[in-house]
């Protein structure tokens, strides 16, 4: 602070300084008894990659409302991660220990529901409750089956497709039916039925992060000719994956249900979870440019935020070659689930950077109509990226069934072979009450005041948000294709460089790199003068105001 003293003053003595600032460092020696001293960073390129990490994930965990965290996910890429796409009703074989890798689940081999289930309700009640719906149930199978046209929907189809059509509608219109009848028996004995909300053909959508896949061929390849990235040849790598679903029902409601196992419970080092480092495209999965979307069937917002209960169709798994068999029911059954409970956990605050405080629980019943699977799913973690997907203590848990059949044949309208084991478990999904948790703070992550875009005061912020979450969410790509380069200028321009005279017309010759360009790397919409606040000046308000989420 004193140095620029000696030019004004260049005839001032030095030693009235040099006592001036012999002053102040003796006072400052004082004050330093009780100083804090900054921690000493790692500065390797393991330690820096985390931190920059985690200051991404603490970032999106400072944002107050549900939508801005999910908006936060797809800021870093403009058009969308390259990401596992996984489809319900899509699988490839031996994939059972791949799914359950990348959910980290714990699959218990006993075929068996959770004892839980057995005390819900007693052997006189539900023989009773059975009886009641069993004759009308019995009746919609014998009309969905025997009695049904579906002509209408069969015009114009191939032969091969008509099997597949008829089946899918069967299923489905037996499941409303079914879902139907049971509510109506059972709405008076157990009333948080009436307080649930249904969805047809909800759309289940799940965004989440895996860590420790092996990189391909190609990618080692590429690190091996840079000097700095040799030594990290062989390191893994966190792989995008995004789910989308359409189970045939689900059932909402306001309270989460039971959990079925403590989280303690949960860190049992002997619930094993089989490793699957390979690249996912060895199975027949593909990569594509996603948006990162968390849809559980419904916006943020609606009151009734946690599952009950979901139907699942099987019909084009039986369909499938038979080395599939019974794992594919499984898989589907992990996916569907962990994807469903995700979702709902983001709605709740938590995201890909910050793991659940309780655990969430499901019921998905997976069928073609006569086959039916009964699956229960605890979702105790959603922290797999980087390390956590081999270090994390905690593991999610599956309960399932053999495929049971609800019947044997139809001949002449009368159906033999009825297994009433089947409806047992089915009314035991639907018995099974919801419970409040107590003393547990449920969305811990978000606002007090603002929790969701619409709690905020600002119209024109709100509008904003909103507007572009909706188009996020939509998952449509960009008007304008991602710049690409082509495979002759792969071979002739940048492995040979055999073209030195070509001139250069494309983003990539000079610099521009897709793959960092981020959410808010665009020009504004530009505002005319006649709508601006102050027309008379002519660069202020020129561009629209922007609100992108600080992540």
């Amino acid at each position: 602070m004193y140095t620029g003293l000696r030019k004004p003053f260049s005839n001032c003595s030095t030693s009235v300084l040099k006592g001036v600032l012999r002053r102040y460092c003796s006072t400052s020696l004082c004050e330093t008894e009780n100083v804090v001293y900054p921690p000493i960073l790692d500065l390797s390129r393991e330690s820096r990659v985390r931190r920059k990490e985690e200051e991404w994930y603490s970032k999106i965990r400072k944002l107050e409302s549900v939508e801005e965290k999910l908006f936060g996910i797809n800021m870093p890429h403009y058009y969308g991660w390259k990401s596992l796409c996984l489809e319900e009703r899509k699988i490839v074989n031996r994939s059972l220990d791949h799914a359950q890798y990348i959910t980290r689940t714990h699959l218990v081999n006993d075929g068996k529901l959770p004892l839980v289930y057995d005390a819900i309700s007693s052997t006189e009640q539900m023989d009773t409750l059975i009886q009641t719906v069993k004759p009308h149930i019995e009746n919609v199978i014998t009309f969905e089956y025997c009695s049904r046209l579906r002509e209408e929907k069969l015009a114009g189809k191939l032969e091969e497709e008509k099997e597949m059509i008829i089946q899918n509608e069967i299923t489905s219109a037996l499941v409303y039916q079914i879902n139907r009848i049971i509510l109506a028996t059972l709405a008076l004995c157990t009333p948080h039925l009436l307080e649930a909300e249904i969805d047809f053909e909800p759309r289940i959508e799940a965004f989440w992060f895996i860590g420790g896949v092996d990189r391909t061929t190609m990618s080692r390849r590429s690190r091996e000719n840079i000097s700095s990235d040799k030594e990290y040849t062989n390191e893994p790598i966190n792989m995008p994956v995004q789910y989308v679903g359409s189970p045939i029902l689900q059932l909402r409601h306001l309270i989460p249900l039971r959990e079925i196992v403590s989280i303690v419970e949960s860190t049992n080092p002997d619930l094993t979870v089989p490793k699957f480092k390979y690249d996912p495209r060895v199975l027949g999965y593909r990569l594509a440019h996603k948006h990162a979307t968390c849809i559980p069937g419904f916006w943020p917002g609606d009151p009734a935020e946690f599952g009950l209960l979901s139907y699942h169709n099987t019909s084009k798994i039986f369909f499938k070659p038979l080395d599939l068999g019974n794992n594919a029911i499984t898989v589907q059954a992990i996916l569907a689930s962990y994807s469903w409970l995700l979702s709902q956990a983001c709605y709740q605050g938590f995201s890909v950077g910050t793991d659940i405080t309780y655990p969430l629980v499901s019921q998905t019943v997976l069928t073609n109509g006569q086959m039916w699977s009964f699956c229960v799913y605890q979702l105790n973690t959603i922290l797999l990226h980087t390390d956590n997907a081999d270090e994390n203590p905690k593991r999610n848990m599956c309960w399932i069934t053999e495929p049971l059949k609800l019947f044997d044949t139809i001949e002449n309208g009368q159906i033999h072979g009825f297994n009433e084991d089947v409806l047992r478990k089915l009314i035991t999904f639907y018995i099974n009450t919801p419970a409040e948790r107590a003393n547990i703070n449920m969305k811990p992550y978000l606002g007090e005041t603002v929790k969701y875009i619409a709690d905020i005061e600002d119209p024109e912020r709100r509008t904003w948000l909103e507007t572009r979450f909706k188009h996020i969410m939509s998952n449509r790509p960009r008007h304008f294709q991602q710049p690409e380069v082509h495979h002759w200028q792969k071979i002739y321009m940048i492995d040979n460089k055999t073209r030195p005279m070509d001139k250069r017309r494309d983003p990539w010759q000079f610099g521009f790199r897709a793959s960092k360009r981020r959410m808010d790397d665009h020009l504004p919409i530009y505002v005319p003068r006649c709508l601006r606040e102050n027309p008379k000046k002519r660069k202020v308000g020129r561009w629209a105001k922007t609100y992108y989420p600080d992540a």
